[in-house]
Formats: structure tokens, C-alpha cells, sequence
């Protein structure tokens, strides 16, 4: 069985999407945090803001 992914509730700045993101692959977080603002920049059709917003929504928060 696969892990799901949650937002983090330990490694969470702003709503814990990139620290949901490394706890589910096995990551750094601040790896991944700085991927993410690194991908932001780039001129990509989807901007990451929005991106994470989504997922801020979508992804449940991990229970307690």
C-alpha cells in the first residue's frame, strides 16, 4: 500500500504542502521548499503560487 500524501503539520512554514511533500517521498524540506521557489521563477504556463494554493486546498492535513 501506497502512503498518501497530507500536508506536514511538523514541517509547515506557511500550510505544510512542501513538507507533506517530503515527508511522503523521503525528502529533504528544505530541499523541497527550495525547489519550489526555484520552479516559481521559471516561465512555466502554471505559476507554482497557484499551484500551491491548490494544493493547499486539496491535500488533507495529516491526522494527528
Amino acid at each position: 500500500m501506497t502512503p498518501r500524501l497530507y500536508r506536514s503539520r511538523r514541517h509547515r512554514m506557511i500550510a505544510g504542502v512542501c513538507g507533506g511533500l517530503a515527508e511522503r517521498y523521503d525528502w529533504d524540506v528544505s530541499v523541497v521548499r527550495l525547489i519550489f521557489v526555484l520552479a516559481s521563477f521559471l516561465p512555466i504556463p502554471t505559476h507554482m503560487v497557484l499551484v500551491y494554493i491548490i494544493m493547499w486546498i486539496v491535500v488533507p492535513q495529516a491526522p494527528e
